[in-house]
């Protein structure tokens, strides 16, 4: 194993394994990698803070208190990466162009009959939907029975209701349900039982309330703190890629621009 050095400082092995702990990769090589990408990171900033002289006062952040070498690299950074603010016209021209990301969920009010089975038990779901297709033939020519029925013969806590679930949003039941839901018209039951692993459902959908583009002015805040934290971010690669393009990184390749940093 190659021995690291920033600048001549090597990255002591003990501390590799360490953070490397931090670090889920799809293989031993890979996490070795980005641990040591982010300790010839943190050395690069943590160099640059103690030639600027900077002294940093550790704080409290989320519940938990800065290390020393934490509070530098977060002043390093606080005193050499400056970002705009995100201004009204630019927070707008963002919401202009993403509309579907300020759209409110789609709400549905589905019922149900359910009857209980585990898919694994080939005998107890071939039951399940033979019980199930048989209430859909009478419900076919009684659509009406489907609040009685669903009291009578769901095994659900939602037969006290007729086997109303209330008001629910996609990824709050199972993706089995949801994927013929979607599909549904308001009032419809579903011709054939839908299988889930809770078991075999009748489904009718009682009322669908699509989404609506949330206004401007109640998510401009939101597009702001993303826009500046996405900037800043941004800023940040690049202040490292000038300073891995200033430093001598030996055994570990970060790519770096030999532009030099302003002081």
């Amino acid at each position: 194993m190659n021995i690291v050095t920033v600048n001549n400082v090597p990255i002591a092995r003990a501390t590799l394994i360490r953070e490397v702990q931090n670090h889920a990769a799809a293989s031993p090589a890979e996490a070795w990698s980005a641990a040591t990408r982010a300790l010839v990171i943190r050395e690069l900033l943590l160099q640059r803070a103690n030639e600027l002289g900077l002294i940093a006062v550790p704080i409290e952040q989320d519940g938990a208190r800065e290390t020393g070498e934490e509070a530098l690299i977060r002043t390093v950074l606080e005193c050499e990466v400056h970002t705009p603010k995100a201004d009204d016209a630019t927070c707008r021209r963002y919401y202009d162009s993403h509309p579907s990301r300020f759209l409110t969920p789609d709400l549905f009010e589905p019922a149900h009959i359910l009857f209980k089975a585990r898919q694994d038990d080939e005998a107890a779901f071939a039951l399940a939907i033979a019980q199930a297709q048989a209430v859909l033939v009478e419900l076919t020519a009684h659509p009406d029975r489907f609040e009685r029925l669903a009291r009578s013969l769901s095994v659900c806590p939602s037969a006290t209701e007729g086997g109303r679930l209330g008001q629910i949003v996609l990824g709050e039941t199972s993706p089995e349900f949801e994927a013929v839901l979607v599909n549904m018209q308001e009032n419809q039951i579903l011709a054939t039982p839908v299988p889930t692993r809770y078991g075999v459902h009748i489904l009718r959908l009682d009322r669908k309330i699509s989404g609506v583009t949330l206004p401007f002015e109640a998510v401009r805040d939101r597009i702001a703190s993303y826009l500046e934290v996405r900037t800043w971010r941004r800023a940040v690669a690049q202040y490292i890629f000038l300073l891995a393009g200033q430093a001598q990184i030996v055994g570990f390749d970060l790519p770096g621009s030999s532009s030099p940093l302003v002081q």
